[in-house]
């Protein structure tokens, strides 16, 4: 399954070119008051709500993808998750690749920094360079603490692709990849279970057509499941809670005017404007 957010916080669920409005199953989402607990609600509900999703969407009224303005598909994660120097560089076939996560640890991004690809990327800080970092970002679905690697996987809702931005600068990385706009998800949230394997999808990203970053998660250094056992020895995970699995090489800079074409094979792909 494959939904998203669109317009006025719509959610919908895909049909080929379609998208299929089935934001009624939101009130079946049980009532909370203050305080809320971490996480997505809408993830948290995504199994007992599931069957009335597709029931839902066999009788809704379809609508041309091209015409929907498409928001982050998860509004509300408690954290964000980054890995760095994850995959295999060039060079790397001749001196055998180090890991760096017991190392550096993985570092977090504010929640505010969230947009969808309709939203576009603002650079925020006139002067100084901003750059571009395809990503697989994988979606936390179940609470989970210490979780084995063996049992994940267990606790992935799904994967969508991300823009993980970065401003150039000598703060602290978590400081300068949190500005407003500097984490773009989308298109959608496609489910755990229509990706056979993580660990062999394509990633690409062009910028005004022109190539810039190709890459497989083949070659990530730590795996989808080592970064959640890795996460959750330090925080715990709540659903809707998102880890960006790093980068493949290629980054670079982008300017005001630019668009940004980026996609992961089996998920999907989205045009973002800088402005």
């Amino acid at each position: 399954m494959r939904l998203c957010r669109f317009d006025t916080d719509r959610v919908g669920v895909l049909r080929g070119d379609n998208v299929v409005d089935v934001t009624s199953v939101l009130d079946s989402i049980p009532a909370t008051r203050w305080p809320i607990d971490p996480g997505d609600l809408l993830i948290a509900n995504i199994d007992r709500l599931r069957g009335m999703i597709e029931q839902t969407a066999l009788s809704g009224i379809p609508r041309h993808l091209a015409d929907c303005a498409l928001k982050s598909p998860v509004a509300n994660p408690s954290k964000i998750l980054g890995a760095l120097k994850n995959y295999h560089q060039p060079a790397d076939d001749a001196d055998y690749p180090v890991s760096t996560l017991e190392r550096d640890g993985l570092f977090l991004k504010a929640t505010s920094s969230i947009v969808g690809p309709s939203e576009g990327i603002e650079l925020t800080l006139p002067g100084r360079q901003h750059e571009h970092e395809v990503e697989l970002a994988v979606v936390i679905g179940s609470w989970c603490r210490n979780v084995s690697r063996e049992r994940a996987m267990d606790h992935v809702m799904g994967y969508t692709v991300a823009l993980d931005m970065t401003v150039k600068g000598t703060e602290e990385r978590s400081m300068r990849k949190s500005a407003d706009g500097h984490t773009v998800l989308g298109p959608w949230l496609i489910t755990r279970d229509e990706i056979a394997d993580p660990a062999t999808l394509g990633l690409w990203l062009q910028v005004n057509r022109q190539a810039r970053q190709r890459g497989n998660t083949r070659n990530l250094l730590n795996d989808v499941p080592r970064l959640i056992e890795y996460a959750s020895s330090f925080f715990t995970l709540y659903p809707g809670d998102i880890i960006l699995t790093g980068t493949p090489p290629g980054a670079g800079p982008v300017v005001a005017g630019d668009v940004i074409d980026a996609g992961i094979v089996g998920i999907g792909s989205m045009r973002v404007e800088v402005r």
